[in-house]
């Protein structure tokens, strides 16, 4: 399980470098992709296999399940681990997340998400004024 948030900077030949505590759980290959709210996700080989499997077994006919389709599949990326716990990130993936030198690691159960700092921080301010209106609609979903 990943949780927990992380600074990161991004080096001079695209690398970033995964929280230690991740890495055991992500072995030697991952995937990243175009994720929501101009966010990578990042998942593990087993969780990326579940995941494209589920996306591949969506209906092509309707235009919202194509276009996340794309949006996911077309988008991603495999990336090696080096032995330092480092990914190379590449140019297009960091364009989209309008990520340059630095960057937040955030652990979300079965995936890590990878922001710019700045739209972190802009995120996570935002989703802090509003939390006791989520926390109610999350109720309802019986959470």
């Amino acid at each position: 399980m990943f949780i927990g948030e992380y600074q990161a900077s991004i080096d001079e030949k695209g690398r970033i470098s995964i929280p230690a505590k991740f890495r055991a759980q992500l072995k030697t290959k991952v995937v990243v992709t175009r994720g929501l709210d101009n966010s990578l996700f990042l998942y593990n080989m087993d969780e990326w296999k579940k995941l494209a499997e589920k996306l591949a077994s969506l209906p092509i006919s309707t235009a919202n399940t194509r276009a996340f389709s794309r949006l996911m599949l077309a988008g991603a990326m495999d990336c090696d681990v080096d032995k330092q716990g480092r990914i190379v990130l590449p140019n297009y993936l960091k364009v989209f997340a309008k990520i340059q030198k630095k960057a937040v690691v955030a652990g979300l159960y079965n995936r890590i998400e990878i922001w710019s700092e700045e739209l972190w921080t802009a995120y996570k301010t935002q989703t802090e004024k509003h939390s006791n209106a989520i926390a109610e609609q999350l109720g309802s979903l019986g959470v």
